[in-house]
């Protein structure tokens, strides 16, 4: 567990993406975790959507939220196992400018203390695309919950030492908010 300073914290803005093509926004419980989880850490939620699992559409809607400069943070549920629907890995790679390998590698080693090897079927991972950081994790609520908890809330807060994200995302926030 990284170690908290003295400063301010710095709400991000963030929004949640589920990738599915049987949840509806009542069934949806992990975006809806995400969401809550976010505005109970202090966050600000951006939007919250539903897709249904095509590349292309998935692929358009992140890019439309990595051009928006209010957009900070991205967490999208679902879409990462090896089933044929399962395309989010496939449709959100390219935009990466740099992928955040330890996000993937650590989830599934937090993801392996709670439901052994078949953490291998996840294909969890994150990047940093525009100066915006998109997390993708597993759809089950569970898998959200253990994504959240055991690194993304440390890591998207500015409070979180050695280090954190916040401060290679927050330059952009800033400069985009004094033009």
């Amino acid at each position: 567990m990284g170690h908290h300073n003295d400063t301010a914290f710095i709400p991000l803005s963030i929004a949640v993406l589920t990738i599915s093509d049987t949840r509806t926004t009542e069934t949806d419980t992990s975006g809806a975790y995400l969401h809550e989880a976010l505005l109970h850490a202090g966050h600000h939620a951006f939007g919250r959507m539903l897709i249904k699992d095509d590349i292309y559409a998935l692929r358009a809607q992140v890019s439309q939220w990595i051009a928006q400069p209010d957009v900070q943070v991205i967490l999208c549920t679902g879409g990462t196992g090896f089933s044929d629907r399962d395309s989010t890995p496939e449709a959100l790679s390219p935009l990466f400018d740099k992928h955040i390998d330890g996000f993937g590698e650590l989830f599934r080693h937090y993801s392996l203390l709670e439901i052994g090897t078949s953490t291998l079927q996840s294909r969890a991972l994150a990047g940093v695309a525009n100066r915006t950081l998109v997390f993708c994790m597993p759809g089950s609520t569970g898998a959200c919950k253990t994504a959240w908890q055991h690194i993304l809330r440390e890591q998207l807060d500015n409070r979180t030492r050695p280090c954190n994200f916040v401060a290679l995302i927050n330059d952009r926030h800033c400069r985009t908010n004094r033009s």
